[in-house]
């Protein structure tokens, strides 16, 4: 019986979090389409909600922390190599390199 409810609970936490991602990205959306300075901190508050949840609901798929963080320097990796946008337009993606080997 233990281990139904363990299943259950797991289950209702994933729907729950994918809720509040969805949600988090619908409030990036209109936060984006107002535009202005003082939104700066929801803004902020919005996209650490969104990475927070991200690694809560792959934690709870079976992911580690780290399978995550290892995940996302392939993906660094990659776009440095392919020239994504980002990084040959800014470089944001060295400095996101740079930032998680520093942390």
């Amino acid at each position: 019986m233990h281990k139904e409810t363990d299943i259950t609970r797991n289950i209702k936490i994933i729907e729950f979090l994918k809720s509040e991602l969805l949600t988090s990205v619908a409030s990036l959306y209109q936060i984006l389409l107002k535009n202005t300075k003082a939104n700066r901190e929801a803004l902020l508050d919005i996209l650490a909600n969104i990475i927070l949840v991200t690694y809560l609901l792959g934690k709870r798929l079976g992911l580690s922390f780290s399978v995550i963080d290892s995940k996302i320097m392939d993906k660094i990796k990659i776009g440095m190599l392919e020239g994504h946008e980002t990084e040959k337009w800014y470089g944001d993606l060295s400095d996101l390199s740079e930032y998680f080997q520093k942390h």
